[in-house]
């Protein structure tokens, strides 16, 4: 049997304003011959099918047009919601859409047992198992103890995620004995690396999960949330598959791909580079450098690519801004579109206020960032603090959830 692990799809995802709908349709295609080729049986689809809770019409249209792609290829789809998604949007079709063999968890379902998915080969035997674990949110994680302090409240939120991994592992065990299980998921493990593109959860990323708490019963777990992909280290394969498209400027050089298990020789997966459709161009440095990079960009035929120019300069001179502004409504080459532009006089950033950092503008502090750092200039105690930034971690947390 052969599986895909892909995630993070963000279908409705617009970079600095300009829609990649005809990105992700392209990756579709692509995937479609991929899974053709390779003769897949089951696609795996691990949360932040889009990227807001409440997409455009535009959006779901695009969404449904994929799954209907794919199911032609005959198929195994299964999709978990993601802390983006919306349960309720994801959910409402589910009924029509397991009647084509797509299985949708936009939240956990009241019986636990119900995220098991049984896999059946061509002898109509169970040949595997997928725990298909959404995003588990705060009302999933609620315990009926108290948590004292930040500390605390970080520890329940570990320990709540680890459990439903357990629970799953032993229903598996219970219902399933022998068949081999694989788990789904969209969290934030331990020691990973992440991009600009991707949203905290769980009281900004700090309850961050270890690879043990996932244990040792699950052939593969197949992670969605983190952009980049890569592996986790632990005594079980678990990967992130990271996005198809790059869904910002940081994710420029990342190595798109879908990962491929055939369980007949291995749960570690092989992986399969996606192609670059779109690529994204960040040029630096002062007005000179980034005329001369304008000039040496060749036209091509791919997507339109994407540039971000950030102009730094030593000193001040609002002639510089200008000569800038000039040279992007001028700028014509085929091919090419600048989406972003940034400037940085490092003169006048050295004056600027504590609350931004070297080579960032004030609009970009996050919500998170700001509060931290007037934190800092309070006089109130660690534990005080602590306890503060929970309280606004559960309250964006909520915001999230309910948009």
């Amino acid at each position: 049997m052969k599986i895909v692990h892909t995630a993070d799809w963000h279908i409705g995802k617009k970079l600095h304003k300009q829609d990649l709908a005809e990105d992700f349709e392209l990756f579709i295609n692509w995937l479609c011959l991929r899974i053709e080729d390779q003769k897949i049986d089951v696609l795996l689809i691990s949360g932040d099918v889009f990227d807001l809770a409440n997409p455009s019409n535009e959006a779901k249209s695009l969404y449904y047009q994929s799954l209907l792609k794919l199911k032609n290829l005959g198929l195994q789809i299964i999709i978990t919601g993601g802390n983006h998604d919306s349960p309720a949007m994801l959910n409402a079709p589910k009924s029509i859409l397991a009647e084509l063999n797509v299985q949708v968890f936009g939240n956990l379902p009241k019986k636990i047992e119900d995220i098991l998915v049984p896999i059946y080969n061509a002898k109509k035997e169970v040949e595997l198992v997928v725990a298909a674990l959404p995003f588990l949110r705060n009302k999933d994680l609620q315990t009926a103890e108290v948590a004292k302090n930040y500390e605390e409240r970080l520890q329940n939120l570990k320990k709540g995620i680890a459990k439903y991994y357990t629970k799953a592992a032993e229903l598996a065990e219970r219902n399933y004995p022998k068949i081999p299980c694989i788990a789904m998921g969209h969290l934030f493990a331990h020691g990973v690396s992440t991009s600009e593109s991707e949203r905290d959860i769980q009281i900004g990323n700090q309850a961050a999960v270890e690879s043990r708490e996932f244990g040792n019963y699950f052939k593969y777990v197949a992670l969605g949330h983190i952009h980049k992909p890569q592996q986790v280290k632990a005594e079980i394969p678990i990967h992130y598959s990271g996005s198809p498209i790059p869904l910002s400027f940081s994710e420029r050089k990342d190595e798109k791909r879908i990962l491929v298990i055939n369980t007949e020789i291995s749960f570690e997966p092989t992986s399969i580079t996606i192609p670059v459709f779109r690529k994204l161009i960040k040029l630096k440095g002062s007005l000179k450098d980034i005329e001369l990079k304008l000039n040496k960009l060749e036209k091509h035929s791919n997507l339109t690519h994407f540039i971000e120019i950030e102009l730094v300069e030593e000193k001040y001179n609002p002639q510089l801004i200008f000569e800038l502004n000039n040279c992007i409504e001028n700028f014509t080459t085929e091919g090419y579109q600048i989406v972003k532009h940034r400037i940085h006089f490092k003169e006048k950033q050295q004056k600027l206020g504590a609350l931004a950092k070297p080579n960032q503008n004030l609009s970009e502090l996050k919500t998170k960032d700001v509060f931290e750092k007037r934190l800092l200039e309070t006089e109130l105690n660690q534990e005080q603090k602590s306890n503060l930034l929970s309280l606004l971690e559960n309250m964006l947390q909520e915001i999230e959830e309910t948009n």
